[in-house]
């Protein structure tokens, strides 16, 4: 299956590396800061080009990514494999709206069960059916072995460190982006 274009502009390699868009910017808007530029660049080409090829081995597989991801929430919550929705918007960083209408996806396909909680609460609790782990064990090694592939050119070593320096930045960056910009 080849790559389907979505006129992003980030479906084809640049014939401008981050350092040329960088010293382009600064040739032509001096004083402004382009030092994110070699950082933010290769990381939404690389969310685009891992994006694109989870959907393919999704796709071949026979799931949408978002049944992928509440099927594999449901797995790694361990045996009874269940939680409440308001977990599973928790974890699955959707809104409550998104989660209902996933979980009526996935109990239309036979994936999940869902029942109020036994402790009187208006809570709904979210089970993963046999036909739903079963998909999600055949899935999920097709997925992690595919990215894995795609990292192996990476040692463990530098795995490891770029691994604490993502980390690193997502937890700055989650945190700066909910305070108001100086810029306005």
């Amino acid at each position: 299956m080849g790559l389907v274009a979505d006129n992003y502009p980030l479906d084809a390699p640049s014939a401008y590396p981050a350092a040329e868009i960088a010293r382009a910017w600064q040739r032509e808007r001096p004083g402004t800061p382009t030092d994110s530029i070699e950082i933010v660049t290769p990381l939404w080409r690389l969310a685009k080009l891992f994006a694109d090829d989870r959907r393919r081995v999704l796709a071949d597989a026979g799931v949408d990514p978002a049944t992928l991801d509440l099927l594999s929430v449901l797995r790694r919550a361990g045996t009874p494999y269940e939680l409440s929705t308001r977990e599973l918007a928790r974890r699955t960083l959707v809104t409550a709206g998104a989660i209902s209408q996933r979980v009526a996806r996935a109990e239309d396909a036979g994936l999940v069960t869902r029942r109020t909680a036994d402790d009187g609460s208006r809570a709904v609790v979210v089970t993963l059916t046999a036909a739903g782990h079963d998909l999600i064990e055949r899935t999920v090694d097709q997925v992690l072995t595919r990215e894995s592939e795609l990292v192996a050119s990476l040692s463990p070593t530098a795995r490891a460190r770029l691994a604490a320096q993502l980390q690193e930045l997502l937890d700055e960056v989650a945190r700066v982006a909910r305070q108001p910009s100086l810029r306005r």
